[in-house]
């Protein structure tokens, strides 16, 4: 399980298309998704890249990476 200060990838889909990847915390990435909820202008969030500014308006998903990764196949 990820620690609460790890930051962990995750993917902000636009309409019409884009895609931003940045890091966040966990902290900060449950603010984005409260404040995505809202659906209410623009919001500020600190990446571990630097601050970016979204439009809630225009994101259509947010996907954070899973906090296990797992290589290879699985077994029968």
């Amino acid at each position: 399980m990820a620690r609460d200060g790890e930051a962990k990838r995750v993917e902000v889909g636009f309409s019409g298309g884009q895609l931003i990847a940045m890091r966040l915390t966990a902290g900060a990435y449950e603010d984005l998704r409260k404040a995505v909820s809202k659906r209410d202008g623009w919001y500020e969030v600190d990446s571990a890249d630097g601050p970016v500014a979204l439009d809630l308006g225009q994101i259509v998903f947010v996907k954070r990476e899973p906090d296990e990764h797992r290589v290879g196949f699985v077994g029968p």
